[in-house]
């Protein structure tokens, strides 16, 4: 029973994914309240697969700090919603997913000293997939940075 209810599932969740239209009010796109799930649809199947495979890791090794709406957590830990921090970084922030930060560091005009520990395991793949659904959230719309730039990136980054 339980094998079937998988099944059944997973095969819902294929047929959704394929749907297409030309319209992109019709688009099949996944559209949710800004706050609860701030990923929005471009159309691109790539595209949209990062941002939810990146939501899920985001949930599960950066929003216990960060916040699940990205908004930090007080003094202690910096937003990522509205951060100017993040402003033409995009490439910076997988070194930064991987080996952690150290430091002062301003965000929007307030300073953070709080250690960001470098998550080691995560994949490169993974760390793409957080970076783009960080840069495609909460008003952001930068596109994808994939798999290859981010091991083109993370072969030049040092750490701190």
């Amino acid at each position: 029973m339980r094998n079937l209810l998988v099944l059944v599932t997973a095969c819902t969740f294929l047929l959704s994914c394929g749907k297409s239209s030309n319209s992109s009010s019709e688009s099949g796109s996944i559209i949710k309240e800004a706050e609860k799930e701030p990923m929005v649809s471009k159309g691109d199947a790539k595209l949209d697969q990062y941002i939810y495979a990146g939501k899920e890791l985001y949930d599960t090794h950066c929003s216990n700090c960060h916040q699940e709406n990205g908004e930090g957590l007080a003094s202690l830990y910096p937003p990522i919603k509205n951060s100017d921090y993040l402003d033409g970084r995009m490439k910076e922030v997988p070194c930064i997913i991987k080996n952690g930060i150290y430091g002062e560091i301003t965000v929007n005009g307030k300073v953070f000293d709080q250690v960001m520990p470098g998550n080691f395991r995560l994949t490169d793949l993974e760390i793409a997939e957080i970076t783009t659904f960080i840069y495609n959230s909460w008003g952001r719309s930068e596109g994808i940075l994939n798999v290859k730039e981010v091991n083109k990136i993370m072969k030049e980054c040092k750490k701190e």
